[in-house]
């Protein structure tokens, strides 16, 4: 009888071992992460311009108009989406600027998209 049991505790312990098991299920944050977060210089004295611009980014038909949080100097945008962009920035004030590809990845978990932070600057008219 003891052995009975002593097997069927082993067979036990190995079933719930098998790597084949659903409980390892991938755990992610609910943070939502921008892939985009851009700053504006101008090119001339090196201060930070918010106002008056209009930052987009482009993926193929994808396309986005960033928005600057409130109290921030940064332009965010492609939450949780990964994509190669083109970022354009328009004003009045300043020469328009259009960047490279820009690729903005996942992180190797496939939780949130890695944040490409970037600074440009703009030459006044």
């Amino acid at each position: 009888m003891m052995k009975k049991t002593f097997l069927f505790f082993i067979t036990c312990f190995l079933l719930s071992c098998n790597s084949d098991d659903d409980s390892q299920q991938q755990f992610c944050t609910e943070e939502y992460v921008y892939g985009l977060s851009i700053t504006v210089k101008d090119a001339v004295d090196n201060t930070i311009i918010t106002e008056g611009l209009t930052v987009t980014a482009s993926d193929g038909l994808y396309e986005e108009q960033l928005m600057r949080i409130e109290n921030s100097n940064n332009f965010f945008g492609a939450g949780e989406r990964e994509g190669t962009y083109i970022i354009e920035v328009i004003s009045n004030d300043y020469q328009s600027f259009t960047s490279n590809p820009i690729a903005v990845g996942r992180t190797e978990d496939d939780c949130h998209v890695i944040t490409e932070i970037l600074e440009f600057q703009l030459i006044p008219n």
